[in-house]
């Protein structure tokens, strides 16, 4: 979907690696704050993320490619298999160097942030209403991720200035940088073709939303993070009912 000359997605994906930078910003400049709050926005994110995903964007691919529940279980295992190939290292991360610590999960991070992009461009091109969906549990969960990735650089004897560097271009700039290297590949595709690349980013959706987000969530044990849970599935409800 393009607005003007400019990618839609584009525009979405911008606002994710703002809302990243946010992140990493908060974490340095209000340490204490950015710590004792983020597992409220990845549980919100993670309730906006598997509702929308459920509710709307899944019967979507269902309408579009008669295969999408084989392609929705490809994007949610594909997603799984990169996660966990990216981390088989850390079981041996405390006989490597420290620098390790911060450098593997990076690299995950990046890939992660950069199939984001990807599944921007997806969603918007099947329609404006589908990628706003998609992109408002996506955008909320890119604050956390942002003050993650700089907590773990941090941790692992990255300075704090590197650190800073490292997380932006990890975390950030590839959502948007995905988003450009796959929107021509993906403007002009067949419906039928489109709603299969639709059905791997629902299945790529509600991974981050219930597989990657609510075991962070539930480490955390903050207090009230059920009920900001709650709030992000009544946000989406709500926004999905509307439309119909």
């Amino acid at each position: 979907m393009v607005l003007g000359t400019i990618p839609v997605g584009f525009l979405a994906s911008s606002l994710a690696c703002i809302v990243t930078g946010i992140g990493i910003y908060v974490i340095n400049r209000y340490a204490e704050w950015g710590h004792r709050n983020a597992a409220y926005f990845m549980s919100f994110a993670a309730g906006v993320l598997i509702s929308v995903t459920i509710l709307h964007v899944m019967p979507e691919a269902y309408g579009m490619n008669d295969h999408a529940p084989v392609y929705i279980l490809v994007g949610f295992m594909g997603l799984y298999i990169i996660n966990r190939f990216l981390s088989a290292g850390d079981d041996h991360l405390t006989t490597a160097k420290n620098i390790s610590i911060g450098i593997i999960p990076m690299i995950g991070i990046g890939i992660h942030s950069f199939i984001d992009g990807i599944i921007y461009t997806v969603t918007f091109n099947v329609s404006i209403f589908t990628g706003v969906l998609a992109a408002v549990g996506m955008v909320l969960h890119e604050f956390p991720e942002g003050i993650v990735t700089f907590l773990l650089l941090e941790r692992g004897g990255f300075t704090r200035r590197k650190a800073i560097v490292w997380s932006f271009l990890a975390a950030a700039i590839s959502t948007p940088l995905g988003t450009l290297l796959s929107y021509p590949f993906v403007v002009d595709l067949e419906n039928n073709v489109l709603g299969m690349l639709l059905s791997l980013s629902a299945g790529a959706l509600l991974y981050v939303g219930a597989t990657h987000l609510l075991p962070l969530v539930q480490n955390e044990q903050k207090k009230y993070t059920l009920i900001s849970l709650i709030i992000g599935i009544i946000v989406a409800v709500v926004i999905v009912l509307s439309k119909g």
